[in-house]
């Protein structure tokens, strides 16, 4: 990407290099979720951080946003997934973030 390849406070980055374990809350099985990126970078302070990132619609993050059952589906699913990753990155001196449309286009209602 880009946006992380000329970023110079990015020291490194990768796509779907992570999978984070944890258990599906509809079948109850063990599987891995993948998220979207892992980016190393350098804060305004100067200390070097490292953050996993999701990007996903509006409708598969916030349950207001989700119209169908299918993506109120998404929504509890993915709800599990990022606890899973909460609890990783926290155990791996990182951070989480989930990014909608509205964190890319700069859309604080999240609407694309």
């Amino acid at each position: 990407m880009v946006m992380f390849d000329t970023n110079p406070n990015i020291s490194s980055w990768a796509s779907e290099s992570l999978k984070i374990p944890y258990q599906n809350p509809f079948t109850g099985k063990y599987t891995v979720y993948v998220p979207d990126f892992v980016v190393t970078y350098v804060d305004a302070k100067g200390n070097q951080k490292a953050e996993i990132i999701e990007v996903k619609p509006a409708k598969e993050t916030f349950i207001e946003q989700a119209k169908s059952q299918q993506a109120k589906a998404a929504v509890a699913l993915n709800t599990y997934k990022w606890a899973a990753a909460q609890a990783f990155a926290k155990s791996h001196n990182m951070t989480f973030r989930v990014m909608t449309e509205g964190n890319i286009f700069n859309n604080p209602k999240g609407k694309g």
